[in-house]
Parts: structure tokens; sequence; C-alpha cells
């Protein structure tokens, strides 16, 4: 079943929401987004994402995967991407440009997705027998 995401254009001065930019269907990986919206820059429009965990982690696994987690998977894809510590779960926050091509849009976020869950796979397979590492045990 497809997720329907609506895009909205966020006022950085305000925090506001002002309108409706667009709706994107995404089919797969959805449950790793936190939230999503667009705003403005002297640059044109970015679309900012915060991507988390698709699962509660616990505490041993927070730190280890923010040290095995790497954001360089997103260089050719995003204008940046970084660690936000700052919630219950890990969180990456990942700028795109955002352009007048919805389908070209929907094509850079499943390949961010695509991206950050493999990423985030490969970090629970290397974190797996590390627990010991992280709780001191």
């Amino acid at each position: 079943m497809d997720t329907v995401l609506v895009i909205m254009l966020k006022d950085k001065k305000t925090g506001f929401f002002e309108k409706e930019l667009a709706s994107l269907n995404i089919e797969k990986n959805d449950e790793y987004i936190v939230n999503m919206y667009a705003y403005e820059t002297k640059e044109g429009l970015k679309l900012n994402m915060r991507l988390s965990t698709e699962r509660d982690v616990e505490d041993w696994e927070y730190e280890a995967i923010f040290d095995y987690y790497d954001t360089q998977v997103f260089e050719n894809i995003a204008e940046n991407a970084e660690d936000i510590d700052d919630s219950y779960n890990p969180v990456w926050e990942i700028t795109l440009d955002y352009g007048d091509d919805i389908g070209e849009l929907e094509e850079k976020i499943v390949k961010v997705l695509e991206c950050h869950k493999k990423e985030l796979n490969d970090v629970y397979e290397t974190i797996a027998d590390k627990k010991g590492e992280y709780t001191n045990e």
C-alpha cells in the first residue's frame, strides 16, 4: 500500500506551515520518515527530511548506531546529511533540492530511503556483537 506524504512549505522565521506544495506517493520504507517539509532559501526551495530507525533502539544501540552510521552514503543524492541526537531514537536530517518535477522528487526520496535502510541494516549487522563494548559488560 502506498503512503501519501504531503509536503508543506514552512516559514523559517515563524516555524509555521504556510501552504501545501505537493503530495507524494511512497511505496516502501516510509516507516523511517519522522517528518518532511520544504523551506525557502536564497538558492531556491529545499526539502528537509528527518529519518530514524524503524523501531525503538536499546540504550547501548543509540550510541553504537551513531558511531557506525556513515552519512556519506547520501553524498550523491543529498546536499547535506547530519546526525541529530536530540530524540529518543537516532535521527538523521537530510537536505535535498526541491525541484518542480514531482516525479523526480519522489525518485530522490525513494533513493534516500533505500540508502538509509541499507546503511541502517549494515550498522545493525556490524553492532550485533558489540553490546559489551557499549555497556561495560
